[in-house]
């Protein structure tokens, strides 16, 4: 397991008691909903009942058909909605850490990410502003560990956090966001499986 899929692991856990509020209030809605939607369906039942057996029968057998669609459809929506509230919980977490941890995350991921030759580095205005003084040669020795050599831009790029690696005037981005969004399908299956299994 790489350093970023245990950063991950790790905000994935410490967001699972707030997902797990958000998922009590979800169900609680869609109870409501649904109990709503069963005595509609009841009105609706009575009503048909005066016509014959047989249609009741066949109106009820459509009504219990639309309600468990509807129930299944709104209970998935229900779920995707509280899967999308704890990935973007665990994003502001990470971009809320303080500056010690914020730092020595985006370290390791210098080390996953760099490449075996001369680049550069960039970051934001706000990450320049508040880098720590040894971070510059972090991360030149976290490039030479991946074999490679990283010069620290002194021009600011117009990104929220994390960086952008430099290549040949090839960029590779490493934003924080950029990461989550690469691993949305793996975050949203591990976080179904947290929260629903």
């Amino acid at each position: 397991m790489t350093g970023l899929d245990k950063i991950i692991d790790q905000i994935l856990t410490g967001a699972k008691q707030e997902a797990d509020e958000i998922l009590s209030r979800a169900k609680a809605q869609a109870d409501a909903v649904l109990a709503e939607a069963d005595r509609e369906a009841e009105k609706i039942t009575a009503g048909i009942q005066k016509k014959s057996a047989s249609d009741v029968e066949n109106h009820k057998n459509r009504v219990a058909s639309a309600n468990d669609l509807y129930r299944r459809t709104e209970t998935l929506r229900r779920k995707q909605e509280v899967i999308a509230q704890v990935i973007e919980a665990a994003y502001e977490k990470v971009c809320g850490m303080d500056a010690g941890s914020y730092f020595g995350m985006l370290e390791k991921m210098i080390e996953k990410y760099a490449l075996a030759q001369k680049g550069e580095i960039c970051f934001s205005q706000r990450d320049l502003g508040r880098m720590p003084e040894d971070f510059p040669q972090r991360i030149e020795a976290a490039a030479k560990r991946a074999g490679g050599i990283l010069v620290l831009s002194e021009e600011s790029r117009n990104i929220e956090n994390g960086f952008i690696l430099v290549y040949g005037g090839i960029e590779e981005n490493c934003t924080i966001r950029a990461m989550f969004d690469s691993r949305r399908d793996t975050m949203q299956d591990q976080v179904n499986a947290l929260l629903f299994s």
